[in-house]
């Protein structure tokens, strides 16, 4: 199972409304179960899902999703749009399908969305580390160019250009 994190972190997991999620497609597969089925369940315990949780996508996010995901080009033309779930979501559905399966899976997935927070925080480490590089890089640049442009200015006062002509 362990294998599946790193898939899950580059392909399964998307952004919209500011959350990360997954779409129900993606976790039928997982749950081996059916689409339909999966959103039965759902619908059936509703309550369990608040928007933070599970909402499904409106025709302009599903159009962004079709498009940035060619896997899911099947959805461009589907009548019924995607539910897609929040980490706690996705919590929440492995109690409703309450299957070995499902707990198996959803403990693979909760890994994965932990390595994706853990990825982002190392990345903005990273970026504060390369602005505070570039902060120095910049100093040290300026400094350079300020030492150029005073040495420029002694070789210029030393020296006319040119001959003088005694009288």
């Amino acid at each position: 199972m362990q294998s599946l994190i790193k898939p899950l972190y580059e392909s399964l997991i998307f952004e919209f409304r500011g959350y990360k999620v997954m779409i129900d497609l993606d976790l039928a597969i997982l749950y081996e179960t059916e689409t339909k089925k999966l959103k039965q369940q759902v619908k059936r315990n509703l309550e369990r899902f608040p928007s933070d949780f599970m909402f499904i996508l409106n025709t302009k996010e599903n159009n962004e999703l079709v498009t940035n995901c060619d896997r899911l080009k099947r959805l461009k033309h589907s009548s019924v749009k995607p539910m897609v779930f929040t980490e706690q979501g996705v919590a929440m559905l492995s109690s409703v399908l309450n299957s070995g399966k499902a707990i198996q899976i959803n403990i693979e997935i909760m890994r994965a969305f932990a390595l994706y927070r853990t990825m982002l925080k190392e990345n903005e480490e990273l970026r504060k580390e390369i602005n505070k590089l570039d902060a120095k890089l910049n100093s040290a640049f300026q400094y350079l160019l300020k030492k150029l442009d005073a040495l420029s200015e002694k070789k210029k006062r030393k020296r006319a250009l040119g001959f003088e002509i005694p009288k």
